[in-house]
């Protein structure tokens, strides 16, 4: 995919500096438009690059600002400023509007031609689409049809950086509801995974994104793959109010004939977050105790289990009509921190200090102890398994 990153770093453009927005580089560019007045913006598209000399713009006022602005509005790629007569300088408001929409300004001297700066762009747009064609194709092969095409996938990844021995592993992102369209958070999976992983091959299929990473190209390796979906998750949340995404990690393989099966793993992540409402589960590997708790042949066990220890808290909701058994169920999948519950459940921090220690009494527990915790987060897992079985 052509995107700003790629401009920055490769060697097409010379003509180009980033001065301003640097954190928006994940955008993609799709095409490159001359605006030269405020009134031609509304010609712009997405994902295109505009270029301005100022010719028709006024020497007077914040004309130049007022264009950035309504080109950001337009969902451009970035702005290209070619300085010269028309403007001498970027004007510092434009710098600070960029730096803090994550908006790419790029300055371009006036030594060099607009005409060849269109040229250039356009080749690169046509150069990055023939890729990403190839980059979905190949990705497409290993996971649906790797038999008859191995040679070619071999080769092919290889040249796409993705030589032969890596481990290998699959992440999946799909929308959670009949109208959620996974379109709509692209951009922002994309960013998050950029900064992660130095390469990766994405494919779009059946409302899912699916990423190709190699452990052995990670930028953040001391970072949790956990933080780096939370802190997707919570973007969304705080963008929409609400949450219809889930992002599943298959297993790490070395034959490529078993990417196959990480992309399966990675579904059943997404399938069992869905199933059981469990946000915080996001690899395959941690699905372990639901693994255990399916396989236990022994129904009555397992239900004696989960009855002993949140049975006299369901009971107390019953009598009183209070919610005590949902507030644990927050608690332990905030770890404990009355901040964050707190936020999520809209209430102050001394009602939270006041239901945990109601709880403790109530359980005859401490939930400050790891095993106790661990223990209360296993009911929870048996009651989802046996609700949805």
């Amino acid at each position: 995919m052509g995107t700003i990153r790629k401009i920055v770093e490769g060697v097409q453009f010379p003509m180009l500096t980033l001065v301003a927005g640097h954190s928006g580089t994940y955008r993609r560019v799709t095409g490159i438009n001359v605006v030269e007045s405020i009134d031609l913006i509304m010609f712009c598209r997405p994902n295109e690059l505009v270029v301005t000399t100022g010719i028709n713009l006024s020497s007077q006022g914040d004309s130049l600002e007022q264009l950035v602005k309504l080109a950001f509005s337009k969902k451009v790629a970035g702005f290209i400023i070619n300085t010269g007569p028309y403007i001498p300088d970027i004007p510092e408001s434009v710098i600070i509007f960029a730096n803090e929409h994550d908006f790419p300004i790029f300055h371009m001297p006036w030594s060099y031609r607009v005409a060849d700066l269109l040229k250039t762009t356009f080749q690169f747009i046509a150069n990055h689409h023939q890729e990403l064609s190839i980059e979905e194709k190949v990705l497409y092969n290993l996971l649906f049809h790797y038999k008859p095409n191995a040679n070619y996938i071999k080769d092919q990844l290889a040249l796409l950086g993705f030589p032969q021995g890596r481990e290998l592993a699959i992440i999946s992102c799909t929308a959670n509801g009949a109208q959620a369209n996974i379109d709509r958070y692209e951009v922002m999976i994309l960013f998050a995974f950029q900064n992660r992983y130095k390469r990766f091959l994405k494919l779009k299929h059946k409302n899912h994104l699916i990423f190709l990473i190699d452990r052995a190209q990670i930028n953040t390796p001391n970072t949790p793959f956990s933080k780096i979906v939370e802190e997707i998750y919570d973007k969304i949340t705080q963008k929409n109010g609400y949450l219809d995404i889930i992002i599943g990690k298959g297993n790490y393989h070395k034959e490529l004939e078993n990417v196959r099966k990480s992309y399966d793993e990675s579904l059943t992540v997404i399938q069992l977050a869905k199933l059981h409402n469990n946000r915080f589960l996001y690899k395959y590997k941690e699905i372990g105790a639901y693994k255990i708790i399916m396989a236990v042949q022994n129904q009555t066990l397992i239900k004696s289990y989960s009855q002993d220890i949140l049975g006299q808290l369901y009971r107390y909701d019953e009598l009183h009509n209070t919610d005590y058994v949902q507030f644990l169920r927050i608690f332990l999948e905030e770890n404990g921190s009355t901040g964050k519950i707190s936020e999520r459940q809209f209430i102050h921090r001394n009602t939270v200090l006041y239901k945990i220690k109601k709880i403790e009494t109530l359980l005859d527990m401490d939930l400050s102890n790891p095993f106790t915790k661990t223990n209360l987060y296993i009911a929870f897992l048996i009651e989802d398994v046996l609700t949805h079985q």
